[in-house]
């Protein structure tokens, strides 16, 4: 067998070299896009934290105390002021749905409940409140979780909130089941619907769903999603994310 020139032998092994580096470059250009996503993710949740915070502390107040006050003035009208009772009525009912739709849209942004007690009664809140909204029956199952830091809590309450709302308000279902577990090192999330269902590669690739959104989060926490769907089948959601992901 002929040994190959040592200047054969030198040239490969500065191509193998300079693959090697511009792996390394990659892997630190692909660390760097993670950490920059992250960041970026983080300070839309802290502006979502503290809009809602000053809606529900700013305007939602000041919307109580207006309520309070218009029904204040109503118990000091006489029984011959009914004109003026009944526009003091369509005042204090346009004041309560004005107060209404300011709480949800402060739940929307951020709950406090996923800020004060934590992911699985943040869950727990949304499967009750989707329920109540669409009339659909969801039931949550959570297995015991090991301690979470605030950005998985997050990212997996986002994912289920996302799901939710295809769920019930798109994909019109009746049964919704959330499944959530720790398993080898990994937290999965599970939805499973009785929708319409999609064509999961066109949700993906469109930018109304957020289906895509939030695949590229779970990718920035090393994660990944996985749908399972087809018109008239029901849908089959799956978030996988490390636990040491965050």
């Amino acid at each position: 067998m002929t040994t190959p020139p040592p200047d054969i032998d030198a040239a490969m092994a500065a191509v193998r070299e300079q693959y090697q580096g511009l792996l390394r470059r990659l892997e630190a250009n692909e660390r760097e896009f993670r950490r920059l996503g992250r960041a970026v993710w983080r300070v839309q949740e802290d502006e979502r934290r503290r809009l809602a915070r000053e809606l529900h502390d700013g305007l939602g107040q000041n919307l109580t105390a207006l309520k309070h006050r218009l029904g204040q003035f109503g118990s000091e009208l006489l029984p011959e002021q009914s004109a003026l009772r009944g526009k003091l009525d369509a005042a204090l009912a346009l004041c309560s749905g004005a107060l209404e739709d300011t709480r949800s849209l402060s739940r929307l942004l951020r709950p406090p409940i996923l800020d004060d007690l934590g992911l699985e009664p943040a869950l727990r809140w949304l499967a009750r409140s989707t329920g109540e909204a669409s009339g659909a029956a969801v039931v949550v199952e959570i297995a015991l979780l090991p301690p979470l830091d605030d950005e998985l809590q997050t990212l997996l309450f986002r994912v289920a909130q996302e799901a939710f709302t295809n769920a019930a308000k798109h994909a019109g279902a009746r049964s919704l089941l959330l499944r959530l577990v720790a398993h080898e090192r990994e937290l999965q999330l599970q939805v499973l619907d009785d929708g319409r269902g999609f064509d999961p590669q066109q949700a993906l690739c469109s930018g109304g769903s957020g289906l895509g959104s939030m695949r590229e989060r779970l990718r920035l926490y090393g994660g990944q999603l996985e749908l399972h769907s087809s018109p008239g089948q029901g849908t089959r959601l799956q978030a996988t994310v490390p636990l040491d992901a965050g």
